[in-house]
């Protein structure tokens, strides 16, 4: 049986080509995204927080009830984190209140993650608006802390002397997202007026 080698150079050829032209293109797309320490500490304390509002939220949503209409015993929730959640559930009560005071200028987001008070016309001619709004200002102040303090209590990348540094990245994230009019303290101590 005789073989026709005439073909062979004609698919090696072709082989090779295909073989190179497979070879010569991206194989593997690899896309390396380099997170610095200060945006993954960022996420560490978006992630708490926001696992913190779930467990607000499944809290208010838990049934006490059966289906025959007697009370269900609900799990004992631990006094800290019962603690941070009734943070969050008033400043959601105190929210408007809180964002009217930041856009009419009487208070402005501190560079350590809490509010400062700011006399403004209406506070200056009102003092029992004056003291309403101070006292919301220290009510979200007390709450931000409570929970700042348990995002540190329960991140095990954090320890108590972090709290400090948890409250200038909480600062951070508040300028960010501060709206136009809103009085900001940048880290150096400076306040400006974003536009």
């Amino acid at each position: 049986m005789k073989q026709n080698l005439s073909n062979l150079p004609r698919w090696i050829v072709f082989g090779a080509v295909m073989f190179t032209g497979a070879c010569s293109g991206k194989l593997v797309g690899v896309n390396v995204t380099v997170v610095d320490q200060k945006t993954a500490l960022e996420n560490q304390i978006l992630g708490s927080y926001e696992e913190l509002g779930n467990e607000m939220m499944m809290v208010a949503s838990v049934r006490s009830v059966d289906e025959e209409g007697k009370l269900k015993t609900v799990a004992e929730i631990p006094k800290a984190k019962k603690t941070a959640i009734r943070a969050m559930q008033r400043q959601e009560f105190n929210k408007d209140d809180i964002q009217k005071f930041k856009q009419t200028g009487c208070a402005g987001e501190g560079n350590q993650g809490l509010l400062v008070y700011f006399d403004n016309e209406e506070t200056q001619k009102n003092p029992k608006y004056k003291e309403f709004v101070k006292t919301l200002i220290k009510e979200e102040n007390e709450d931000r802390l409570v929970i700042l303090n348990r995002i540190v209590a329960t991140n095990e990348s954090f320890s108590e002397d972090d709290l400090p540094k948890v409250q200038k990245i909480y600062a951070e994230l508040n300028r960010d997202n501060a709206k136009a009019d809103e009085k900001i303290q940048q880290e150096n101590g400076a306040w400006t007026t974003v536009k």
